[in-house]
């Protein structure tokens, strides 16, 4: 793979253009953690609208009928619904980690098993999140892709 870095204060804004025979895994990853940078979430912290960066969202959860945004900083109450934000954000490897929680896999340290099929993720920040049985499947196999994608 090439890479090219053009810079000019002519420019009004940044572009991104990728240039390749064909789409496949590997540039929809690219282009998939290019869109982390872009894209942006509403939190709401002592009654003010934030504009939040998806890529410094480490997890979301769901408690007393509210959704949370977790980041290093603070916690931001979310206007939007659990799957509202899963669906926004399932193309910028956010995955579901229970019914009341999402975990942003970029932001993931280390993941270890627990009793009855569960895990247990340490986000980078040292933050623990449970992941269930039903959806360490989907954890596991995100790794396995990671570790796929490492050896080529």
């Amino acid at each position: 793979m090439k890479i090219l870095l053009n810079q000019d204060p002519a420019y009004q804004e940044t572009e991104v253009i990728i240039n390749c025979p064909q789409a496949d895994e590997e540039i929809l990853r690219l282009v998939a953690m290019l869109r982390v940078y872009q894209k942006k979430l509403v939190g709401i912290l002592d009654g003010e609208r934030h504009l939040l960066d998806a890529k410094d969202i480490l997890y979301i959860d769901k408690a007393d009928k509210k959704t949370f945004l977790y980041t290093e900083r603070a916690v931001y109450e979310s206007a939007l619904q659990l799957y509202e934000l899963e669906d926004t954000l399932r193309e910028l490897d956010f995955l579901r980690a229970g019914r009341s929680a999402i975990v942003n896999f970029r932001r993931v340290k280390s993941i270890r098993p627990e009793l009855g099929g569960r895990l247990l993720v340490t986000m980078d920040n040292g933050e623990q999140v449970c992941v269930s049985r039903h959806y360490a499947g989907e954890m596991n196999a995100k790794l396995r892709e990671l570790e796929r994608s490492m050896l080529k």
